[in-house]
């Protein structure tokens, strides 16, 4: 059998005192550097660097940059550490035009304020000027718009009960239909004193109340597939569904009941 090699002990004291150098140099490496990082640490912590130099702002339709920042209580030159994200994302949300809101950091001194607001679904009118309103039926006031989108109309309603009911109806059909609606006029009855018109962007007008108001409208296609796209009428969908054309001559039946939805 061969022997196995024999290393003197003489030979490996070089090698020994080499590694217990290099496990000597990395330890001192080791505190060399955490020594500097505490230093950087308080440095930067001293420094006009820990100190709030930038506020960005992101999502914000219909409230300026400026208001906010002023809604979160985030000021510039404060201690980058002091500041309450939590609660300046709170502070954010108690506005009703925000539905929600997160403030983050970015190294070393920039915060960032990310806001989700509420849709806009209609426009409000009020003599010759239009408002947008939010679907939590929050109306903007800063200034009345000229130009319209494709939204809603509103006449007659005022802020409060029917018109956050009117609101959430909104919210609640789907887009394509919302659309399709050009004007909605609060038209209470002694009857039903929660009784709307809708005038379509199809022609058609649609006679309904709030009451039950999102739970039929989502029919309104398939109630119209059935009609003749020539003879324009009213959609009477408040009690049951029938169809009243506006000039009977043109039509069979005065009053043309259509099937359960």
């Amino acid at each position: 059998m061969e022997k196995g090699k024999i290393i003197s002990i003489e030979d490996r004291i070089p090698k020994l005192k080499k590694q217990r150098k290099r496990k000597t140099n990395r330890r001192l490496v080791s505190i060399i550097s955490l020594f500097f990082l505490i230093v950087i640490t308080i440095v930067y912590f001293q420094s006009p660097l820990s100190r709030v130099q930038q506020i960005d702002v992101i999502g914000n339709h219909f409230l300026s940059k400026a208001e906010v920042i002023e809604k979160s209580e985030i000021h510039e030159g404060s201690s980058v550490w002091r500041v309450n994200k939590q609660q300046a994302a709170e502070q954010l949300k108690r506005d009703p035009k925000i539905k929600e809101a997160a403030v983050t950091f970015s190294f070393p001194n920039k915060l960032v304020i990310k806001v989700e607001e509420q849709d806009k679904l209609a426009y409000l009118s009020k003599g010759k000027s239009f408002y947008p309103v939010l679907d939590n039926g929050t109306v903007l006031k800063t200034a009345p718009t000229q130009t319209l989108d494709e939204l809603p109309v509103l006449h007659g309603f005022k802020e409060g009960k029917m018109l956050d009911k009117m609101m959430k109806s909104l919210r609640d059909l789907p887009e394509e239909i919302t659309n399709s609606i050009s004007e909605i006029y609060y038209d209470p009855k002694k009857t039903d004193s929660y009784h709307i018109q809708l005038f379509m962007n199809d022609g058609f007008e649609v006679s309904a109340s709030l009451k039950t108001f999102s739970e039929k409208m989502v029919y309104y296609p398939s109630i119209v597939s059935q009609l003749d796209p020539n003879i324009k009428g009213v959609v009477d969908i408040e009690v049951g569904s029938y169809f009243r054309a506006y000039d009977a001559k043109t039509s069979d039946q005065e009053e043309q009941p259509l099937p359960d939805q």
